[in-house]
C-alpha cells in the first residue's frame, strides 16, 4: 500500500513547541482520520537545546535558580475548564507528576533517574513549593516523552538537536535548512522559539560605545542566566537597571552563586534571614521606574472559593468593542478591567472574611454589579460596606508602590524601601490578606479577555502603543513577582549593605570614566560604578533578531513586524513583533499576505498569551491558543485538503 506522508516542522522544542505537539496529536484522529490507514504524519521538533525543556528550562543551569510558580500551579495539559475545539486530553500537573513519580506510579520512570540532588528535592516537594528550574526541566522532559508515547497510530516524532538556519519554498514543500547542511522537506512550519535574542538598540549601542570609550563594562539586556558575570569583580559597586525577575536571577548568581549563604538571624528572633558573605560578592545599586521589587507571590489559598470569571469583562463586553474598533483601552476598557480585578478582591473579602464587611454578600454583589467603576455610587458602597480602608483595593499603590517616597540621602532611603517590601511580603503570606489572591485570579481572566482587543486590531494605534506596555508592566508587577523566600533573601542582602535601592524614577549616565546613577527619590545624591547591568529581557525585534531563520524571512519580506499606524497615516510605533493572523498564528508577510503553511506562536509574535505552561483549572488562554494553532496547522496539510474534498 502506498503511504501518503505529511510532515510538520516545529522550530523551537521548549514547552511551547511540546504543548503544540500535544494539541496536534490530540486533533489528528478528527482532522486527519486517514493517518494510520495508508497515511502518516511526521513531526520534526528542532531546537539546539533539550527538547521539552528548551533554553529557559534546560537542566544545564545553576541548581540555585527556582521557578516563579508553585508546583501545584504548573500544568501542560488541558482539563475540563479549557474551552477549545480540540479534544480535552488530561494529564498531570507538575505536583501530580511529582507525587506519581515518587510513589512509583509512572511506567518506566523512577525518581532515582533524576540523580541524588533532584531526587531529594522531589522527596521534599509540596504543592506550595517553588521548585528548582532543574526539577521543572525534568517535568517538561517527561511531558514530551509522555506525549510521544501516546501518539496516534501513524504519527511519528523526530527530534533534531540543532539550529534551524533558514526557511524556503520550492513551490511544493517548505524547506527547513538545519545546521550541517541538512534540509527537511515539510508541508507546514511553526516558529515556536520563544524569546528571541536581538542585536542592541541604537540607544544600547550608543551606551555601549560610550562605555567602551571610557573603559567601562556594560552588560546589555539579555537572559541574565546567560550573561557573562565573571566581568563583575568581588567587592566592586555595580549599577543595575531593573528590579524584576531578571534582577532576582542576577542576585541569585552573584551571591549564593558565589558561595554566600543565608541563615536564620537570631538577632531578629529567628524569623528573618541574615546573609553570610563569601567575600566574592559585589555591591549592587539597583533602581527602575517603579523602584521596588515586583509584588511577592501569594503563599495562601482562597478562603472564599474561586469567583465567577469573567463577570464584568467577558465576551458580551469585549466582542462589540472588537467589532466596532477604534477603542481607547484606558478610557473605555480599563474601567471594566478594574471592576473585574476589584471584583476578585471583594469577592474574596466577602466570602473569605465576612466579618470585615458590614453588608451581606447578596446585597453587596447586587449593588457592586449595578455601579460603574469610579462612580460615586461605587465609592459610597465601598465606604459603607468595607469600613477599614486597608481592605479597599488600591490600584495606584499596586502600580507605583513607592510613589512619593523620598529621603535626604540614599542611606536614609534604605529602611523606607525595606519597610515597604516587608509590608508587601507580609500581606502576601498572611492569610488575613487573601483578597490579594482574589485580585490575582481576576487579573488572569482580564489578561485573557484583553488579548482579542489587542490582536484583532480593535485598539487605536495610539492606545495600543501607549497602553499595552503599561498594562503588561502592571500585570507583571502584580502577578509575576518573586516567591517569598527570594524577597526575604533580598531584604537580608539589603540589611547587610550588599543591595542598595536607588528608589523610583531611576536615571543613569556616563560621567567621564564612571557610570553614574540616581533617582527622583533622592535628588541630591548619586552613586558611581565602572560596570552597569541592564537586568531585563530585550524588547521584541524581528528586524534585529540574531536568529538566522527569522532574519532570512525578514530580509526577503516573507515575515514582517507589526507597525502601528494612526488614522492619519502617522507611524506611532514599531512593536518589533512578528505579524501573524490572530485566529491561528499564520505568518503575515511584508505585503500583508497570509502564508497558508507558515505559522508562528509565542512572545515574539503580536499575539501575546501568558506563559507556555499555566495553572490548572483556569481555562488557560495559552492552552486554548495552542489548540487553535495546532488545528490550523493540521488543516493546512495537503493530506487534510484531499480528505476534505473526498468527503
Amino acid at each position: 500500500m502506498t503511504v501518503d506522508r505529511a510532515a510538520i516542522a516545529i522550530v523551537g522544542a521548549g514547552p511551547r513547541g511540546a504543548g503544540l505537539l500535544e494539541r496536534i496529536a490530540a486533533s489528528v484522529p478528527e482532522l486527519l482520520p486517514q493517518v494510520g490507514f495508508g497515511a502518516a504524519l511526521d513531526v520534526h521538533l528542532i531546537d539546539p537545546y533539550p527538547a521539552g525543556a528548551g533554553r529557559i528550562w534546560r537542566h544545564a543551569q545553576s541548581p540555585l535558580l527556582a521557578m516563579n510558580s508553585m508546583a501545584a500551579d504548573v500544568t501542560m495539559f488541558t482539563d475540563e475548564s479549557v474551552r477549545c475545539d480540540g479534544p480535552i486530553v488530561t494529564g498531570p500537573s507538575m505536583w501530580d507528576w511529582a507525587q506519581d513519580l515518587r510513589e512509583g506510579r509512572l511506567a518506566g520512570e523512577s525518581a532515582d533517574d533524576l540523580g541524588p540532588e533532584l531526587a531529594a528535592e522531589l522527596d521534599a516537594l509540596t504543592a506550595g513549593t517553588f521548585p528548582s528550574r532543574r526539577l521543572q526541566s525534568a517535568y517538561l522532559g517527561w511531558v514530551l516523552r509522555h506525549v510521544q508515547a501516546e501518539l496516534p497510530d501513524g504519527v511519528r516524532v523526530q527530534v533534531h538537536e540543532c539550529r534551524a538556519t533558514g526557511l524556503s519554498d520550492d513551490g511544493r514543500a517548505q524547506l527547513v535548512h538545519l545546521d550541517g547542511d541538512t534540509t527537511l522537506r515539510v508541508d507546514a512550519v511553526v516558529l515556536a522559539s520563544g524569546h528571541l535574542d536581538a542585536t542592541p538598540t541604537d540607544a544600547e549601542l550608543d551606551l555601549a560605545a560610550q562605555a567602551a570609550a571610557a573603559g567601562l563594562r556594560y552588560l546589555p539586556p539579555e537572559q541574565t542566566t546567560d550573561s557573562d558575570l565573571s566581568v563583575i569583580e568581588p567587592g566592586e559597586p555595580v549599577i543595575v537597571r531593573g528590579t524584576g525577575l531578571a534582577f532576582v536571577d542576577l542576585v541569585v548568581l552573584l551571591f549564593e552563586g558565589r558561595g554566600g549563604r543565608f541563615e536564620l538571624d537570631p538577632e531578629r528572633g529567628g524569623r528573618e534571614l541574615r546573609y553570610v558573605p563569601s567575600g566574592r560578592e559585589p555591591v549592587l545599586h539597583v533602581g527602575s521606574p517603579r523602584g521596588s521589587l515586583y509584588h511577592a507571590k501569594t503563599e495562601y489559598a482562597l478562603r472564599g472559593g474561586r469567583p465567577q470569571l469573567p463577570r464584568f469583562l467577558g465576551p458580551e463586553a469585549v466582542d462589540p468593542l472588537v467589532q466596532r474598533g477604534g477603542v481607547d483601552l484606558r478610557a473605555e476598557v480599563w474601567p471594566l478591567m478594574a471592576k473585574e480585578i476589584a471584583w476578585g478582591w471583594y469577592h474574596e473579602l466577602l466570602h473569605g472574611h465576612p466579618d470585615r464587611v458590614v453588608l451581606d454578600a447578596d446585597t453587596f454583589t447586587a449593588r457592586y454589579a449595578a455601579a460603574d467603576w469610579g462612580s460615586p455610587e461605587l465609592a459610597a458602597l465601598l465606604d459603607e460596606a468595607v469600613p477599614d480602608p486597608r481592605d479597599h483595593i488600591d490600584f495606584a499603590a499596586l502600580d507605583r508602590p513607592l510613589a512619593g517616597v523620598g529621603a535626604g540621602s540614599l542611606e536614609a532611603l534604605q529602611p523606607l524601601v525595606r519597610a515597604h517590601i516587608e509590608e508587601d511580603l507580609r500581606q502576601h503570606v498572611d492569610p488575613a490578606h487573601t483578597p490579594h489572591l482574589g485580585a490575582f485570579v481576576a487579573m488572569l481572566s482580564v489578561y485573557a479577555q484583553v488579548t482579542p482587543l489587542v490582536t484583532d486590531g480593535a485598539l487605536t494605534a495610539r492606545s495600543k502603543a501607549r497602553d499595552i506596555g503599561w498594562w503588561q508592566g502592571f500585570f507583571n508587577a502584580v502577578a509575576s513577582g518573586p516567591p517569598g523566600f527570594r524577597v526575604r533573601q533580598l531584604l537580608a542582602l539589603s540589611r547587610a549593605g550588599f543591595v542598595q535601592f536607588l528608589g523610583p524614577g531611576m536615571w543613569t549616565e556616563v560621567d567621564g570614566d564612571r557610570f553614574r546613577a540616581g533617582s527622583a527619590a533622592v535628588p541630591g545624591e548619586s552613586v558611581t560604578a565602572t560596570v552597569m547591568v541592564d537586568a531585563r529581557l530585550q524588547a521584541p525585534s524581528a528586524s534585529r533578531t540574531t536568529d538566522p531563520l527569522l532574519a532570512g524571512l525578514m530580509c526577503s519580506g516573507a515575515a514582517s513586524e507589526e507597525v502601528l499606524v494612526d488614522d492619519d497615516g502617522t507611524v506611532v510605533r514599531n512593536t518589533g513583533e512578528i505579524r501573524v493572523r490572530p485566529a491561528d498564528g499564520a505568518l503575515v508577510d511584508a505585503a500583508g499576505r497570509v502564508h497558508a503553511r507558515r505559522f508562528a506562536i509565542g512572545p515574539h509574535t503580536n499575539v501575546r498569551v501568558a506563559g507556555a505552561f499555566t495553572r490548572p483549572g483556569t481555562n488557560a488562554q495559552s492552552l486554548r491558543y495552542n489548540d487553535a494553532v495546532a488545528r490550523a496547522v493540521l488543516r493546512s496539510l495537503p493530506v487534510a485538503a484531499r480528505a476534505s474534498s473526498a468527503a
